[in-house]
């Protein structure tokens, strides 16, 4: 047996959470397996594009489980499948690319599926069943993608297209790979999108289809442009290794945090394509690591189902197009499953995450990111004045998932209604008293550590989704500008906050410096309160005079109360407000001495290392 030191898993685990994933969807199925309609609520798109996205994405990890057996297939995953595929491509099947758009998304997980199962589904379809897939799958041909991850889509099906001698575009395909470059912003980061996107699409859609793709057809690709993804999937993993927490949570930041597990696809990538400085035993360990902090809250349920939820079934954290089989694009977290048993990456001994080697703070520039991981309690945290999945300028409501001053991996901003329309954790707002929280979406980023924002109040549109662009816009009130700027280190960020000299405000108006959410299944009691105020606090140094905790009730997907430490302040034109905020488990460290002498903060941290924090504005 290897050494699976940290988290008990072999690939024998592995493969078992597969199976049972497959099998279990089969009870949810129609008698020609072309249909697969799970309990839960429906997406915008209906219940005929649910159900082709379960079959879709199960098919994907079908196909993982067939290339990585050699096609030995104990429970006829082929023959299940080309079942399904015969009749779902038939003129009483599933609608296609050409008429709806969520079909374009899963006719990519269709022929990839075909790719990596070919030798034991595609050949031995018959001539008949190949052409009407052929005849499905090629409606995507002259299709307009929107220009994100979505192109890879298109590109995707082309590719396979071309390798049975189906239609194709070489202008669809070197289109999509230009909108594609243009996403890069650097160091292995990817925007999805013009906006400030800066998600988990980075690692389960940007990094994963390009080298995929390149395997598929290898004339089709220019081999300097799969070298350099090849780098710039190195330099992702360098970071994203350092964004797991040692409870093997990834970062709870982003849109389609449903998918889970699927954030480990881009360290399996790192796997198969040996594109990657970090060791075997390391990618084993964090990809196994996040599987197995889903397994131990009960992902997947009784039933053996992913459902729309982060640990449970939770609605809330769902999309506008998050249906009941969205959360089966997890099984890209799968592809570790195309090694066979001998790989390195399955024989190798685990190796610790850098949150369980040592404590470390670092920048990743692109994203506009503060990291910290603390080895003491596991925790990775990140200072957010960089991303808020918009452009500077824009005055709709913040986006929960985007636009909050911090995330980490032991904590999750409150989505549910109608709370997601108020910044009620990590922010920096000005409180008006009727129009509530002021929104910051729209900054501008300065540095990774400090960012300008012009504070707006937006009356929503009647929206409950949390998802981006939903019930973001409306009427909008100005606030006034302000700067802000951080310095993060272990458990701790120095926070200072300047409001502009010329703002004009009105009286009543309060500056509010709020903290980290904390979440627990039962109200805390007194004394669970006085540990709240210790694990996550908001400590006024310069500026603020009350503090308060702001308690909400099934808000969040990681349990029924959750707590937030803010504090509150006069808002006065041009004054200064310094605060630390800080989130540990178990015992934090001291915090640091922080002085206040003109327009300089000076940190002094309890480890002997000193910083000097310039005043905003």
């Amino acid at each position: 047996m290897t050494d699976a030191r940290f988290t008990g898993l072999t690939r024998d685990s592995w493969a078992a959470v597969a199976d049972q994933l497959l099998l279990s969807l089969r009870g949810w199925a129609s008698p020609d397996h072309a249909r697969i309609d799970l309990p839960g609520p429906q997406s915008a798109y209906g219940p005929d594009s649910d159900s082709l996205e379960a079959f879709a994405r199960s098919f994907l990890l079908a196909a993982i489980r067939l290339k990585g057996e050699d096609g030995k297939d104990p429970h006829d995953l082929a023959g299940w499948y080309a079942e399904g595929l015969r009749v779902g491509t038939g003129p009483q099947g599933w609608p296609r690319p050409d008429q709806l758009g969520q079909a374009k998304v899963e006719a990519c997980s269709i022929a990839l599926g075909l790719h990596l199962s070919r030798p034991w589904l595609w050949d031995r379809l018959d001539d008949r069943d190949r052409a009407q897939i052929v005849a499905w799958l090629a409606t995507v041909v002259g299709e307009q993608y929107p220009p994100i991850n979505w192109v890879w889509f298109q590109i995707v099906v082309e590719t396979f297209l071309k390798s049975v001698g189906g239609p194709w575009s070489r202008d669809d395909i070197e289109s999509g790979l230009a909108v594609h470059e243009s996403l890069y912003r650097g160091h292995g980061w990817y925007a999805d999108g013009p906006e400030r996107a800066f998600d988990h699409y980075n690692g389960w859609a940007l990094h994963v289809y390009p080298l995929l793709w390149a395997s598929m057809d290898p004339g089709l690709s220019d081999v300097k442009l799969q070298d350099a993804w090849r780098d710039r999937l190195s330099e992702f993993l360098d970071s994203t290794v350092h964004l797991i927490g040692a409870n093997g949570s990834p970062l709870v930041q982003g849109r389609s945090l449903t998918y889970r597990f699927a954030a480990a696809a881009p360290l399996w990538m790192g796997a198969i394509t040996g594109a990657t400085e970090l060791a075997p035993g390391v990618l084993r360990r964090a990809s196994s690591g996040i599987l197995k902090h889903f397994l131990d809250h009960k992902v997947p349920d009784e039933r053996g189902l992913l459902t729309l939820g982060w640990y449970g079934e939770w609605p809330a954290i769902a999309q506008s197009y998050s249906g009941p089989g969205s959360p089966y694009w997890a099984v890209k977290g799968m592809l570790g499953l195309m090694l066979p048993a001998d790989h390195p990456v399955w024989t190798a001994a685990e190796k610790p995450l850098p949150v369980e080697d040592s404590d470390f703070t670092r920048e990743i520039a692109e994203s506009g990111w503060l990291v910290s991981g603390t080895r003491s309690d596991g925790i990775v945290r990140v200072v957010n004045h960089g991303t808020d999945h918009s452009v500077p300028g824009d005055e709709r409501a913040d986006s929960p998932l985007y636009a909050r001053l911090g995330y980490s991996t032991h904590t999750m901003p409150p989505l549910s209604t109608p709370y997601w329309a108020q910044p009620l954790e990590n922010s920096v707002t000005i409180v008006h008293p009727e129009l509530g929280l002021a929104h910051r979406n729209g900054f501008t980023a300065v540095t990774p550590n400090s960012s300008i924002a012009s504070l707006h109040w937006v009356r929503t549109a009647d929206d409950n989704s949390p998802e981006h662009g939903s019930g973001r816009g409306g009427a909008v009130v100005a606030g006034p500008v302000v700067a802000m700027t951080s310095v993060l280190r272990g458990s701790h960020e120095v926070r200072a906050v300047r409001i502009d000299p010329d703002a004009e405000l009105e009286p009543g108006w309060q500056i509010e410096f709020s903290g980290w959410p904390l979440t627990a299944d039962t109200e805390p009691t007194a004394e669970q309160a006085a540990e709240i105020r210790t694990g996550a606090l908001v400590s006024s140094v310069r500026g603020l005079t009350t503090q308060d905790i702001r308690r909400t009730d099934q808000t969040d997907a990681l349990g029924n109360h959750t707590a937030i430490p803010f504090a509150r302040a006069t808002a006065v034109p041009g004054a200064l407000y310094v605060a630390i905020v800080s989130l540990a488990g178990g015992d934090p460290e001291p915090l640091p001495d922080v002085q206040v002498e003109g327009d300089r903060v000076l940190v002094a941290w309890s480890d002997g290392v000193s910083e000097v924090l310039t005043s905003p504005g």
